[in-house]
């Protein structure tokens, strides 16, 4: 579960380098909360304080992107 997390992580990653996403994108800000979440759900089992702490803050950025990327669809 960790291990797809990390993969749906680093894949938004390369794809928003190579130009391929936005970080504005919905989808972009959707895939980061999930790989954080799978990451975090994959701590339970084995703890790790350092990636806990860095897993918890990159899912609550990712859902404020969400939380501006709906706000401003909604707006518009």
């Amino acid at each position: 579960m960790g291990n797809i997390g990390v993969l749906l992580i680093l894949v938004m990653y390369l794809s928003l380098q190579t130009d391929k996403i936005s970080s504005n994108s919905l989808i972009y800000s959707l895939l980061n909360a999930l790989g954080a979440l799978l990451i975090l759900i994959s701590l339970y089992f084995q703890f790790n304080l350092s990636a806990f702490i860095i897993e918890f803050f990159w899912l609550v950025i990712s859902l404020y992107g969400l939380y501006k990327n709906l706000k401003n669809k909604k707006i518009n």
